[in-house]
This record gives structure tokens, C-alpha cells and sequence, in this order.
């Protein structure tokens, strides 16, 4: 088991780390999981699970688990469009659902913005795919776009929180994520670790913040919008 667990890229001091982490707060999750499964099931149709294929230590493919957020059948293409303007520019890490998105079931935005999605991703951590901290694990697709340089960030196993989610998250570069991510590939230790676990929950509640705010702005102005609508009707 440990040298499969080195062949991922997580070191023994780490693993013992995951899997400490994860029974010391299993008590809490496992009921805050079943609340989550009970909103999905009543909210749309289909799985209570979502998994998708995903770039991880070495370049190595997993199938990364996450509660499902979306609608059945929902399509990507529009995701690969935003990933792509993204990578190609210095415009913030915003995701799509900033401004709305129809794909999303009822209250898998907050899901998303809070991270609670991504409690599923811990069966990953236990398999060994994933560890809680490093960098998160991309899309096939996203991989294709990589400079050479970028590709470092591969010479760390794939986790839930990371360097990058803590020193800004959405409000940083995709260039700047990939620099976060590689200094933590060189530099993970133990206290970095730690450091970066302890600061993942205030980091989150900010980014929770930044989302409401962002669907506050857009609301006023789709607000703005439909009443300017209205007068030009009406003139």
C-alpha cells in the first residue's frame, strides 16, 4: 500500500496526515453528506454523484467523485469556452456560475461556493488518488492547453485544498494558480500542510462572500437592463 501510495507522489508523513484528518472529522461529515444526498435527491432527477476523469500525480488519469450539482445531461462545451478564455488571459479565476447558470440545480450553488461538493473527493483521498492538500486535479482537455513549464505542477498528488485556494483562489490568474501550484510541488512539507489546511476554512468563507457579491452586481444590473427594456417598449 505505501509504495502505491509513493508511486501517486504522497509521502508516507502525508498519508498518515489524510488519513488522521479524515477519521477526526468523519463524525461530523457523515451526517453533514447525508443532508447533502437528501437535498440532491429532492431537488432533480439522476445520481447523487457525479464523476469525471481527471489529471493527477504524473499525469496519471483517476475518476474524481463530487456531489452532483448539475442537471443531467447538461452539456460542457460552454465550461471548456470559459477554461479556455481563462488560460488565454489575465482575467480572474471566476467560474461560470458566478453569473448565473441554468445547468445548476436548486442550491448547488451554494454547494459549489462553499466546497461542500467536493466532500465525496475524500473516498479519493482514501484510495490513494488524491491527498487533502495539493493542487486540484484538472480536466483532460485543460492538460492540452499546458505550456511545457506548466506541467510541473504534476510532480504533486492531486488535492482537495491547496496553496493556490488559500492565496486568492477566483480573484488570481490561471498563470498565477499554476506558479502557486508549482512552488507548493517543490516545497510541500508537513507545516505547509498544516498551514494550508488551517487557513482553507476562512478562505472559503471569503469566497462565498465574493460569490454572493458577484450575484448581488448581477442581479442589478439584469434589473437595469430589464427596466430599460421595459421603458423602450412602452415608448
Amino acid at each position: 500500500m505505501m509504495n502505491a501510495n509513493k508511486n501517486k507522489g504522497i509521502a508516507g508523513w502525508k498519508r498518515a496526515l489524510d488519513i488522521a484528518l479524515i477519521l477526526l472529522v468523519m463524525p461530523v461529515l457523515m451526517p453533514l453528506a447525508a443532508v447533502i444526498a437528501i437535498i440532491i435527491r429532492r431537488s432533480s432527477v439522476g445520481p447523487l454523484l457525479f464523476q469525471q476523469e481527471r489529471v493527477g500525480f504524473r499525469e496519471q488519469r483517476f475518476m474524481c467523485l463530487k456531489f452532483r450539482t448539475m442537471y443531467c445531461g447538461a452539456e460542457t462545451v460552454s465550461h471548456q469556452g470559459h477554461l479556455h478564455q481563462l488560460i488565454n488571459s489575465d482575467a480572474p479565476m471566476t467560474k461560470m456560475d458566478a453569473h448565473g447558470d441554468s445547468r445548476i440545480i436548486p442550491f448547488g450553488k451554494f454547494l459549489r461556493s462553499s466546497g461542500l461538493d467536493e466532500l465525496p473527493q475524500l473516498i479519493n483521498v482514501l484510495k490513494g488518488e488524491m491527498s487533502l492538500v495539493g493542487p486540484r486535479p484538472c480536466l483532460p482537455y485543460e492538460v492540452e492547453k499546458y505550456l511545457p513549464w506548466q506541467r510541473e505542477r504534476f510532480d504533486a498528488a492531486p488535492g482537495l485544498t491547496g496553496l493556490w485556494q488559500v492565496s486568492g483562489k477566483n480573484r488570481t490568474t490561471f498563470t498565477k494558480m499554476m506558479q502557486l501550484d508549482i512552488e507548493y510541488a517543490r516545497t510541500r512539507n508537513l507545516w505547509l500542510d498544516l498551514k494550508i489546511i488551517f487557513k482553507t476554512i476562512p478562505a472559503l468563507v471569503v469566497q462565498m462572500r465574493d460569490m454572493r457579491q458577484k450575484r448581488k452586481m448581477q442581479a442589478g444590473v439584469d434589473a437595469a437592463q430589464a427596466a430599460m427594456t421595459v421603458r423602450a417598449i412602452n415608448h
